[in-house]
Protein backbone atom coordinates (compact mmCIF):
# COMPACT_ATOMS: atom_id res chain seq x y z
CA UNK A 1 0.00 0.00 0.00
CA UNK A 2 1.38 3.25 -1.00
CA UNK A 3 -0.06 7.07 -0.15
CA UNK A 4 -1.04 8.98 -2.83
CA UNK A 5 1.48 11.40 -2.42
CA UNK A 6 3.64 8.18 -3.29
CA UNK A 7 5.35 8.24 0.05
CA UNK A 8 5.63 5.21 2.16
CA UNK A 9 3.41 5.06 4.95
CA UNK A 10 5.90 3.62 7.61
CA UNK A 11 8.66 6.53 6.61
CA UNK A 12 8.23 9.42 8.16
CA UNK A 13 10.74 12.25 7.59
CA UNK A 14 12.99 10.02 5.87
CA UNK A 15 13.22 7.86 8.73
CA UNK A 16 11.62 4.24 9.14
CA UNK A 17 10.32 2.99 12.70
CA UNK A 18 10.42 -0.71 13.14
CA UNK A 19 9.61 -2.49 16.55
CA UNK A 20 11.96 -0.56 18.87
CA UNK A 21 14.37 0.37 15.71
CA UNK A 22 14.84 3.70 14.19
CA UNK A 23 16.16 3.32 10.46
CA UNK A 24 17.37 6.51 8.61
CA UNK A 25 16.89 7.13 4.37
CA UNK A 26 20.78 6.59 3.05
CA UNK A 27 19.79 8.44 -0.21
CA UNK A 28 21.36 6.10 -3.78
CA UNK A 29 24.76 6.90 -4.89
CA UNK A 30 28.16 5.62 -6.20
CA UNK A 31 31.33 6.10 -3.82
CA UNK A 32 34.80 4.84 -4.44
CA UNK A 33 36.56 2.46 -2.38
CA UNK A 34 40.05 1.60 -1.38
CA UNK A 35 43.06 3.16 -2.95
CA UNK A 36 44.41 3.93 -6.45
CA UNK A 37 48.13 4.85 -4.87
CA UNK A 38 51.19 2.53 -6.34
CA UNK A 39 52.98 1.64 -4.01
CA UNK A 40 53.12 -2.30 -2.38
CA UNK A 41 52.15 -0.62 0.87
CA UNK A 42 48.86 0.20 -0.50
CA UNK A 43 47.97 -3.41 -2.28
CA UNK A 44 45.45 -3.93 0.71
CA UNK A 45 43.23 -1.33 -0.52
CA UNK A 46 43.18 -2.26 -4.07
CA UNK A 47 41.90 -1.89 -6.70
CA UNK A 48 39.85 1.20 -5.81
CA UNK A 49 36.56 0.78 -7.26
CA UNK A 50 33.27 2.49 -7.45
CA UNK A 51 30.16 0.90 -5.39
CA UNK A 52 26.51 1.69 -6.71
CA UNK A 53 24.22 1.58 -3.99
CA UNK A 54 20.24 1.57 -4.11
CA UNK A 55 18.10 3.63 -1.34
CA UNK A 56 18.27 2.05 1.95
CA UNK A 57 17.85 3.06 5.66
CA UNK A 58 20.37 2.40 8.65
CA UNK A 59 20.30 3.13 12.28
CA UNK A 60 22.09 6.11 12.93
CA UNK A 61 23.40 4.68 16.51
CA UNK A 62 24.39 1.02 17.74
CA UNK A 63 22.49 -1.22 18.93
CA UNK A 64 21.56 -1.01 22.54
CA UNK A 65 20.28 -3.05 25.32
CA UNK A 66 17.17 -1.04 25.91
CA UNK A 67 16.50 -2.35 22.08
CA UNK A 68 17.85 -5.88 22.42
CA UNK A 69 15.33 -6.55 25.39
CA UNK A 70 12.46 -5.05 23.93
CA UNK A 71 12.76 -7.10 20.78
CA UNK A 72 13.78 -10.35 22.02
CA UNK A 73 11.24 -9.84 25.31
CA UNK A 74 14.12 -9.73 27.85
CA UNK A 75 14.26 -7.95 30.92
CA UNK A 76 16.48 -4.43 30.34
CA UNK A 77 20.45 -5.37 32.16
CA UNK A 78 20.39 -2.67 35.35
CA UNK A 79 22.10 0.80 34.71
CA UNK A 80 22.80 -0.28 30.95
CA UNK A 81 19.49 0.35 28.77
CA UNK A 82 20.95 3.23 26.86
CA UNK A 83 24.54 1.53 26.51
CA UNK A 84 25.37 0.07 22.92
CA UNK A 85 25.67 -3.83 23.10
CA UNK A 86 28.82 -5.49 22.88
CA UNK A 87 27.97 -9.19 24.20
CA UNK A 88 26.15 -10.86 21.36
CA UNK A 89 27.79 -12.60 18.33
CA UNK A 90 26.78 -12.35 14.48
CA UNK A 91 24.36 -15.52 14.86
CA UNK A 92 22.91 -13.82 17.77
CA UNK A 93 22.48 -10.46 15.84
CA UNK A 94 21.02 -12.44 12.87
CA UNK A 95 17.99 -13.81 15.43
CA UNK A 96 17.58 -10.55 16.37
CA UNK A 97 17.22 -9.48 12.93
CA UNK A 98 14.76 -11.94 11.81
CA UNK A 99 12.55 -11.21 15.34
CA UNK A 100 12.45 -7.88 13.67
CA UNK A 101 11.57 -8.92 9.86
CA UNK A 102 9.03 -10.56 11.87
CA UNK A 103 7.23 -7.78 13.38
CA UNK A 104 4.02 -6.06 11.66
CA UNK A 105 5.77 -2.71 10.63
CA UNK A 106 8.60 -4.77 8.47
CA UNK A 107 5.58 -6.58 6.45
CA UNK A 108 3.75 -3.12 5.71
CA UNK A 109 7.29 -1.47 4.95
CA UNK A 110 8.15 -4.33 2.33
CA UNK A 111 4.16 -4.67 1.09
CA UNK A 112 4.32 -0.91 -0.34
CA UNK A 113 8.04 -1.30 -2.01
CA UNK A 114 9.40 -2.80 -5.18
CA UNK A 115 11.09 -6.16 -4.57
CA UNK A 116 12.21 -7.63 -1.20
CA UNK A 117 13.84 -6.31 1.58
CA UNK A 118 15.89 -7.15 4.69
CA UNK A 119 17.22 -6.06 7.98
CA UNK A 120 20.99 -7.44 8.42
CA UNK A 121 24.70 -6.02 9.32
CA UNK A 122 25.82 -3.50 6.85
CA UNK A 123 28.33 -4.29 4.16
CA UNK A 124 31.50 -2.16 3.80
CA UNK A 125 29.55 0.20 0.75
CA UNK A 126 26.51 0.18 2.70
CA UNK A 127 28.87 1.71 5.82
CA UNK A 128 30.48 4.22 3.99
CA UNK A 129 28.17 5.87 2.04
CA UNK A 130 25.90 6.18 5.16
CA UNK A 131 29.33 7.69 6.57
CA UNK A 132 29.63 9.99 3.95
CA UNK A 133 26.00 11.25 3.94
CA UNK A 134 26.04 11.64 8.08
CA UNK A 135 23.32 9.29 8.83
CA UNK A 136 25.71 7.14 11.36
CA UNK A 137 27.21 8.35 14.26
CA UNK A 138 30.31 6.97 15.36
CA UNK A 139 31.86 5.94 18.86
CA UNK A 140 35.73 6.88 19.40
CA UNK A 141 37.56 3.61 19.85
CA UNK A 142 34.33 1.44 19.14
CA UNK A 143 34.69 -1.34 16.75
CA UNK A 144 31.76 -2.27 14.23
CA UNK A 145 30.69 -5.39 13.01
CA UNK A 146 29.67 -5.91 8.73
CA UNK A 147 28.43 -8.53 7.42
CA UNK A 148 31.37 -8.90 4.72
CA UNK A 149 33.76 -11.88 5.06
CA UNK A 150 36.98 -11.57 5.39
CA UNK A 151 39.52 -10.51 2.80
CA UNK A 152 43.04 -9.37 2.01
CA UNK A 153 42.32 -6.61 -0.94
CA UNK A 154 39.04 -5.36 -2.88
CA UNK A 155 39.85 -8.10 -5.47
CA UNK A 156 35.97 -10.05 -5.72
CA UNK A 157 34.15 -7.05 -3.88
CA UNK A 158 30.73 -6.44 -4.41
CA UNK A 159 29.99 -3.65 -6.51
CA UNK A 160 26.54 -2.96 -5.55
CA UNK A 161 26.49 -3.01 -1.86
CA UNK A 162 25.17 -6.69 -1.30
CA UNK A 163 27.23 -9.01 1.38
CA UNK A 164 30.73 -10.59 0.31
CA UNK A 165 30.63 -13.98 0.99
CA UNK A 166 33.20 -15.57 3.46
CA UNK A 167 35.44 -17.20 0.29
CA UNK A 168 38.37 -17.90 2.41
CA UNK A 169 39.65 -21.35 4.31
CA UNK A 170 40.98 -21.70 7.50
CA UNK A 171 40.97 -19.77 10.52
CA UNK A 172 39.70 -16.69 8.34
CA UNK A 173 36.41 -19.05 7.84
CA UNK A 174 34.93 -17.98 11.06
CA UNK A 175 36.08 -14.60 10.71
CA UNK A 176 33.77 -11.22 9.39
CA UNK A 177 34.53 -8.19 8.57
CA UNK A 178 34.43 -4.52 10.92
CA UNK A 179 35.64 -1.04 11.65
CA UNK A 180 37.00 0.10 13.54
CA UNK A 181 37.37 4.17 14.93
CA UNK A 182 40.49 5.63 16.08
CA UNK A 183 40.09 6.12 19.79
CA UNK A 184 40.35 9.76 19.77
CA UNK A 185 39.08 11.10 16.24
CA UNK A 186 35.82 9.53 15.22
CA UNK A 187 36.67 10.86 11.54
CA UNK A 188 39.83 8.09 11.74
CA UNK A 189 38.52 4.42 10.99
CA UNK A 190 39.80 1.48 8.84
CA UNK A 191 38.68 -2.30 8.53
CA UNK A 192 39.62 -5.46 10.18
CA UNK A 193 38.42 -8.26 11.42
CA UNK A 194 36.45 -9.93 14.02
CA UNK A 195 35.47 -13.47 14.91
CA UNK A 196 32.17 -14.10 13.58
CA UNK A 197 30.87 -16.32 16.85
CA UNK A 198 32.73 -14.54 19.78
CA UNK A 199 31.67 -11.63 21.31
CA UNK A 200 34.45 -8.97 22.52
CA UNK A 201 34.44 -6.09 24.20
CA UNK A 202 33.74 -2.62 22.55
CA UNK A 203 32.47 -4.53 19.36
CA UNK A 204 29.06 -2.78 18.48
CA UNK A 205 26.78 -3.30 15.89
CA UNK A 206 24.05 -1.52 13.63
CA UNK A 207 21.31 -2.88 11.20
CA UNK A 208 20.70 -1.57 7.74
CA UNK A 209 17.26 -2.50 6.38
CA UNK A 210 17.94 -2.74 2.90
CA UNK A 211 16.89 -4.22 -0.34
CA UNK A 212 17.97 -7.56 -1.41
CA UNK A 213 19.66 -7.88 -4.87
CA UNK A 214 18.82 -10.40 -6.23
CA UNK A 215 20.18 -9.80 -10.45
CA UNK A 216 23.26 -11.13 -10.84
CA UNK A 217 26.34 -9.71 -9.62
CA UNK A 218 29.41 -7.34 -10.10
CA UNK A 219 32.11 -8.03 -8.83
CA UNK A 220 35.55 -6.67 -8.85
CA UNK A 221 38.07 -9.08 -11.06
CA UNK A 222 39.52 -11.35 -8.77
CA UNK A 223 43.02 -11.89 -10.71
CA UNK A 224 45.27 -8.95 -11.43
CA UNK A 225 46.80 -7.75 -14.78
CA UNK A 226 50.54 -9.65 -14.16
CA UNK A 227 52.39 -8.74 -17.25
CA UNK A 228 51.38 -5.31 -16.94
CA UNK A 229 52.37 -4.88 -13.24
CA UNK A 230 55.59 -6.13 -14.13
CA UNK A 231 56.13 -4.44 -17.06
CA UNK A 232 54.98 -0.98 -15.18
CA UNK A 233 58.02 -2.45 -12.16
CA UNK A 234 60.75 -3.23 -14.89
CA UNK A 235 60.29 0.58 -16.21
CA UNK A 236 60.25 2.47 -12.83
CA UNK A 237 62.72 0.23 -11.33
CA UNK A 238 65.13 1.06 -13.58
CA UNK A 239 63.92 4.91 -14.02
CA UNK A 240 63.98 5.49 -10.46
CA UNK A 241 67.23 3.11 -9.80
CA UNK A 242 69.43 1.26 -12.11
CA UNK A 243 69.62 4.44 -14.21
CA UNK A 244 70.53 6.93 -11.22
CA UNK A 245 72.70 4.59 -10.30
CA UNK A 246 75.18 4.20 -13.22
CA UNK A 247 74.26 8.03 -13.64
CA UNK A 248 76.22 9.65 -10.65
CA UNK A 249 79.40 8.11 -10.54
CA UNK A 250 79.93 9.14 -14.38
CA UNK A 251 78.53 12.47 -13.56
CA UNK A 252 81.02 12.46 -11.12
CA UNK A 253 84.10 11.59 -13.43
CA UNK A 254 84.32 7.85 -12.20
CA UNK A 255 83.30 6.53 -15.48
CA UNK A 256 86.19 3.18 -14.82
CA UNK A 257 84.02 2.49 -11.61
CA UNK A 258 80.64 2.49 -13.40
CA UNK A 259 82.24 -0.14 -16.12
CA UNK A 260 83.95 -2.02 -13.15
CA UNK A 261 81.59 -2.09 -10.70
CA UNK A 262 78.99 -2.74 -13.02
CA UNK A 263 77.42 -5.19 -10.85
CA UNK A 264 77.69 -3.29 -7.48
CA UNK A 265 75.79 -0.45 -8.97
CA UNK A 266 73.41 -2.84 -10.85
CA UNK A 267 72.57 -4.50 -7.60
CA UNK A 268 72.88 -1.61 -5.85
CA UNK A 269 70.10 0.02 -8.27
CA UNK A 270 67.45 -2.90 -7.84
CA UNK A 271 67.25 -2.11 -4.40
CA UNK A 272 66.48 1.19 -4.41
CA UNK A 273 64.10 0.77 -7.10
CA UNK A 274 62.38 -1.99 -5.44
CA UNK A 275 62.41 0.53 -2.30
CA UNK A 276 60.90 3.30 -3.82
CA UNK A 277 58.13 0.98 -5.14
CA UNK A 278 57.09 0.52 -1.14
CA UNK A 279 55.93 3.75 -1.01
CA UNK A 280 55.50 5.14 -4.66
CA UNK A 281 54.30 4.26 -8.47
CA UNK A 282 51.72 5.58 -10.62
CA UNK A 283 48.00 5.66 -9.64
CA UNK A 284 46.13 3.01 -10.80
CA UNK A 285 43.02 3.52 -12.65
CA UNK A 286 39.92 3.42 -10.26
CA UNK A 287 37.27 0.03 -12.00
CA UNK A 288 34.15 1.78 -13.15
CA UNK A 289 30.80 0.15 -11.99
CA UNK A 290 29.90 0.49 -15.73
CA UNK A 291 33.41 -1.08 -17.24
CA UNK A 292 32.12 -4.56 -15.69
CA UNK A 293 29.50 -6.94 -16.65
CA UNK A 294 27.46 -8.99 -14.37
CA UNK A 295 29.22 -12.37 -14.12
CA UNK A 296 29.64 -15.22 -11.77
CA UNK A 297 32.92 -15.75 -13.25
CA UNK A 298 35.84 -13.23 -11.55
CA UNK A 299 38.73 -14.78 -12.90
CA UNK A 300 38.82 -11.67 -15.91
CA UNK A 301 41.95 -9.67 -14.90
CA UNK A 302 42.56 -6.01 -14.13
CA UNK A 303 45.42 -3.89 -13.50
CA UNK A 304 45.84 -3.97 -9.46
Amino acid sequence: MVQANGRDPCEVNNMVRLATLDFVKVSPGIIVLGSNKGGWMYSSQRPAYEACLPTYYTMNTYLNHEQIASILDLPVPSGKAKLPVDDLTEKDLEEVAQSVMECNEFKEFCEAQDGEWEIRLPSEAEWYLAQQQNAIELQAGGNERLVDGPTSNNRGAMMDGRPRPNELIGPAASQSALMAVHPRNTSVFLKGTVPAQRALPDVFARFVLTPIRSQPAKRVPSSADTWANVRSELLWTTVLGIVPSFAIPIARGMGAYAIDGWFNLFFGGLCVGFFTGAFWRPKRPILRYDSVQPSKDTSDNVSQ
